[in-house]
């Protein structure tokens, strides 16, 4: 029989405080959350409710006042700076509402620079640059800048820039939320249809 693959993320009993001049904020306690490879998770909730805060954990970005974080069945808690980065270039990819493209490279190079930092020969990172760009819709925007392209062309070069080094994890923290209603509903459907033929857990 083969052995079950491990969960792309798996949470254990995560709690997050802050402390601030008027004493600690408990932001959330013993949050246990487990996603397998190709499966979708919406975390919803009210503002301040701490969902931003749980995906930086989840992300290795931030560390847990208590609990564990497993990515791939390794517990990443305890690792050093140098050792979460490591996880988070190969294994996790980020999407943000705001698309943080590199202002200077065009949308090929800002899908291609990440896979050379993660030590991609540069063909094959401008091969999966290229396919992933062209399967967003894009085949006639690869040597645009940012400055050239519609928010919703640079929020696909964003979604594929993080699914370009093939993640075990893809987090996306309101990857929509800046685009209006029509052009969002457009790109969130992309933006599902690839991560699940991807199968990536998201």
């Amino acid at each position: 029989m083969a052995e079950a693959l491990a969960p792309a993320l798996q949470l254990k009993n995560v709690a997050r405080s802050y402390q601030d001049a008027h004493g600690r904020l408990d932001v959330f306690n013993n949050v246990n959350l487990t996603i397998a490879a190709g499966e979708i998770v919406a975390l919803v909730g009210p503002s301040g409710a701490g969902k931003s805060s749980l995906l930086h954990i989840a992300g290795l970005l931030e560390r847990p006042t208590k609990g564990e974080a497993y990515i791939a069945g390794r517990n990443c808690t305890a690792l050093d700076d140098k050792a979460r980065t490591r996880v988070r270039r190969i294994g996790i990819g980020f999407i943000y509402k705001f698309h943080h493209l590199l202002p200077e490279f065009d949308a090929l190079e800002n899908v291609v620079i990440p896979q050379l930092i993660a030590s991609r020969p540069r063909p094959a990172a401008m091969e999966r640059g290229r396919e992933l760009l062209v399967r967003l819709g894009l085949a006639d925007r690869l040597d645009h800048r940012p400055a050239q392209l519609s928010g919703g062309e640079q929020q696909r070069v964003a979604i594929a820039r993080a699914l370009a080094n093939k993640p075990l994890l893809l987090l996306a923290d309101e990857p929509t939320g800046n685009l209006d209603p029509k052009t969002a509903d457009r790109v969130h459907a992309e933006f599902l249809r690839l991560i699940a033929e991807e199968g990536v857990g998201a």
